[in-house]
């Protein structure tokens, strides 16, 4: 029998890693359960951190867990620790999402390493991106990148982000004149500047961003519902840098693999200097997300619309304590 490989130090770092990442709205929806005898960590979901209205079906609440687990990896590529991963492992248990065993004598992540510097420096800009091109290059990488998690990015033509950008608006719209909708956003946002120093969830107003004085921003408003005091104005890019990450099928196992991919990609973007955001409000209308897809390529089912480019890196959110998404059983 071979000695446990994990002790509560380590394992409380792994987390720590883990919960960078991020979530729809900042709300973290995510547990984690360590047994020190199995040498396992478990990732469960947290139905009491669902969106009920914009993600009634729980696919957000997936791609977020599995976008922490995607970290859990990183730290543990890191670490020197092999990983080994089990997706959905017990029908009977439908909120463990993923169990992650260190028994294995060989790594299968020992690429993720590099990634980690990324882990606290990654954070979704709200900004304006410059006019700057992003190299075919880097692109290719990040697409490559998606395929290593099982998954496809694809970066659509003109014609399609002009689509893009206006189911966009179309969504806004929706938004606006939903009051449930309304009502959960207005629930994890925090918009008086330092209301979320007493707060380790949600969007604070620092991360907002800048009004768009130039027409519809491609990045969502969270500040729309009410004023935050020297918000400022700014005009965002005509037409923005987008890429889809779908995968074939709609499953919850194609769910936590998009949020991997998601997670990775947005890790080597950091690394290679990019800025980055993500933008979902078109994917939260089933009438609109068949839309989204590129008829032109073979993208399947989308499950994020990313957005890259050069600019500002984006203000940090505040994420819950290890103390409190850690249990040790």
């Amino acid at each position: 029998m071979t000695a446990p490989r994990l002790d509560t130090e380590t394992v409380a770092l792994l987390v720590g890693d883990a919960v960078t990442a991020p979530s729809m709205h900042n709300a973290q929806p995510w547990k984690f359960v360590f047994r020190p005898g199995a040498d396992v960590i478990e990732l469960h979901g947290d139905p009491e951190r669902a969106m009920t209205r914009t993600d009634p079906d729980h696919r957000a609440l997936h791609l977020g867990c599995a976008a922490a687990l995607l970290n859990l990896r990183v730290s543990a590529a890191r670490a020197g620790l092999p990983a080994r991963v089990e997706l959905l492992p017990d029908d009977s248990e439908p909120w463990l999402l993923s169990r992650v065993c260190f028994d294995a004598s060989e790594g299968e992540d020992q690429d993720l390493a590099p990634l980690h510097d990324a882990l606290r420096r990654r954070h979704t800009s709200r900004h304006p991106f410059s006019d700057e091109p992003v190299p075919d290059a880097l692109l290719d990488g990040l697409c490559a990148a998606a395929r290593l998690e099982g998954c496809r990015l694809t970066v659509p033509d003109d014609w399609h982000t002009d689509t893009l950008l206006g189911l966009l608006r179309d969504a806004e719209h929706r938004e606006e004149t939903d009051p449930l909708v309304r009502e959960e956003t207005a629930a994890w946002t925090t918009g008086a500047p330092g209301a979320s120093a007493t707060r380790p969830d949600g969007i604070p107003a620092a991360a907002f961003g800048p009004r768009s004085s130039g027409g519809p921003a491609p990045v969502r408003d969270f500040g729309r519902a009410g004023p935050v005091p020297d918000r400022g104005w700014a005009v965002f890019e005509k037409r923005p840098r987008l890429a889809l990450l779908g995968t074939p099928g709609d499953t919850r196992t194609d769910w936590l693999r998009a949020g991997q991919a998601l997670e990775r990609v947005l890790l080597q973007a950091t690394v290679d200097g990019l800025a980055t955001s993500m933008t979902s409000q078109a994917l939260e209308w089933p009438e609109l997300r068949w839309t989204v897809r590129d008829p032109v390529a073979p993208t399947g089912h989308v499950h994020m619309v990313l957005r890259l480019g050069y600019g500002p890196q984006g203000a940090a959110t505040p994420r819950r304590p290890v103390t409190e998404v850690l249990d040790i059983r």
